[in-house]
């Protein structure tokens, strides 16, 4: 019963992920959707768009990836990437968070996925850096489709997003980059030409 104890209070832990919310939107735009729903929805994105990873991936390590990669921020909460934080500072806290959550889970368990979220971190093998590539696309897609989203709240630029996002999506999934980097220069055009209200 030990084991089961330890497993269902990692469990209800995860639960609080539900109310972290992310600085992106639902793509319908009616609210900011949370980590726990981020989480699911690139889980999906995975599913989906694997055939379009650079190299061969395992979908089952990289779908676990996703999964627990964002339990960090029931401590840390949630840091948009075109956000005002220190990454260093946000790293430790981090670091920190997933030593507290991971460690509820028995020991076996424990070090796998504490090993799994390192891995995802460091995005050097082929799992981790298309886990990386797809956790960038689902906000973009998500900013496109409500017209911008929170783009213009965090006063992002293109350039900004090519280099926080997409040299990250183009090293593991080059494809959906160029895919949605047409959307995102359409964007940005009709931006820049619209008149000042």
């Amino acid at each position: 019963m030990d084991r089961i104890d330890a497993q269902l209070a990692f469990l209800t832990e995860a639960d609080k992920l539900k109310s972290v919310l992310r600085g992106t939107k639902l793509c319908d735009g009616t609210r900011r959707e949370n980590s726990g729903e981020h989480s699911w929805h690139i889980a999906l994105y995975a599913m989906v768009m694997a055939e379009h990873a650079t190299r061969p991936i395992n979908i089952d390590r990289v779908i676990k990836m996703l999964l627990i990669h964002d339990l960090v921020e029931i401590d840390a909460g949630d840091n948009p990437i075109h956000g005002d934080h220190d990454p260093a500072a946000m790293e430790v806290i981090e670091q920190a968070a997933a030593t507290r959550i991971f460690g509820l889970l028995p020991d076996d368990q424990a070090q796998a996925f504490r090993a799994l979220w390192d891995e995802f971190e460091a995005a050097e093998t082929d799992d981790a850096i298309f886990a990386k590539s797809i956790d960038r696309v689902q906000p973009v897609v998500s900013n496109l489709e409500t017209g911008g989203g929170t783009w213009p709240e965090y006063e992002v630029t293109a350039a900004q997003l090519q280099s926080r996002v997409g040299a990250k999506v183009e090293r593991g999934a080059p494809a959906i980059w160029a895919a949605l980097k047409a959307r995102i220069d359409a964007w940005f055009a009709q931006t820049t030409t619209a008149p000042k209200e």
